[in-house]
């Protein structure tokens, strides 16, 4: 079976044109594509009888907070269309704080394991860096600002991990971006290397935020040349490419798969949803790496360097390549 998958999944790692636009990412909290999500988690984990989201969110924040989640949002965004553009970015930081804030409160355990699973949220209080950057993007978007969600590959202390965190990227009407995540005990913390699009040469790029010292970014430097992007040359990941990424961390963190012990099984089923993360969006360089690792877990050796090569040339386009894939590169050969 993995000889007829593998040649599709290579061409379609390497098949976006340098130019090509990202998918819309528009999800905005209650919108189509946000339900999507949701139903897609609830499918997939086989959550039977679990109470929706939605009503479980809504019902959750009406403890907390005294009043419906949708007339608040709603509220917000009629008093964000009605301010002066001076008085918008002041908002706008607010209502990030809001929506950290309430993230945080309703959704109070970290989980590694379960937490990009909107079901796991509602059976256990669980999220993760993931689904909290997706619902705090839908939410603000639900008002009407400009938000959406990057991955992180160098934190806020300086360390460097291969697309290790995702975090939420506001942009704000005073033409800065602010970074809002719930991992952090303050809502804008400055990591200090961010993966996403940049539109400027239309592909996705490792980026070096430049910050002014209330947080916001005032501009990029391109990982790899140098080079420094505005701010408006830069924008979230697309709905497809997080869509992506939740399949990912199906793939890695399914049970006895490709975090360790493994059995065959497991391995399957890690191989599964990476296959899948990679027919959403080939662009994705962990995705694809990883599953050449799995590969070489289940012995499928050729298969293995095909797809890490692969991977290595999509880290080397996007401007860095980290230790794993260089790593891995070594034992592929070129």
């Amino acid at each position: 079976m993995w000889r007829q998958v593998l040649p599709v999944l290579l061409l379609l790692s390497l098949a976006r044109p340098a130019h090509a636009r990202p998918p819309e990412d528009a999800y905005a909290y209650g919108s189509t594509a946000f339900s999507h999500l949701v139903e897609e988690s609830y499918r997939l984990t086989g959550a039977k009888g679990l109470e929706p989201f939605y009503p479980w969110f809504e019902a959750a924040y009406a403890r907390y907070a005294g009043e419906g989640l949708r007339q608040s949002l709603e509220a917000r965004r009629r008093t964000y269309s009605r301010l002066r553009p001076s008085q918008k970015a002041a908002f706008e930081r607010q209502s990030a704080i809001w929506a950290y804030r309430t993230v945080k409160a309703l959704i109070p355990h970290f989980s590694l394991e379960r937490g990009y699973e909107f079901a796991y949220a509602v059976r256990n209080g669980e999220r993760q860096c993931l689904l909290q950057s997706v619902l705090i993007a839908g939410m603000l978007q639900r008002i009407g600002l400009r938000a959406g969600a990057v991955m992180v590959w160098k934190n806020l202390h300086g360390q460097v991990s291969n697309l290790g965190h995702v975090s939420t990227l506001l942009r704000l009407s005073d033409g800065h971006d602010l970074l809002v995540d719930a991992s952090e005990p303050e809502p804008f913390p400055e990591h200090q290397g961010l993966f996403t699009w940049d539109a400027a040469v239309g592909d996705y790029r490792f980026l070096e935020p430049r910050f002014a010292p209330d947080h916001e970014i005032q501009a990029y430097r391109l990982v790899g040349n140098g080079h420094e992007a505005p701010v408006g040359e830069i924008a979230p990941l697309g709905l497809r490419y997080l869509q992506s990424q939740f399949y990912y961390y199906r793939g890695e963190r399914a049970p006895n798969g490709f975090i360790g012990p493994s059995t065959p099984q497991g391995l399957a089923a890690s191989a599964g949803f990476l296959q899948q993360a990679v027919r959403l969006e080939p662009g994705n360089p962990l995705a694809v790496y990883v599953l050449g690792l799995v590969y070489r877990k289940q012995g499928q050796l050729e298969a293995a360097r095909q797809q890490i090569r692969a991977g290595y040339q999509l880290y080397a386009r996007y401007g860095f390549i980290p230790d794993g894939p260089k790593a891995a590169y070594t034992w592929a050969g070129e």
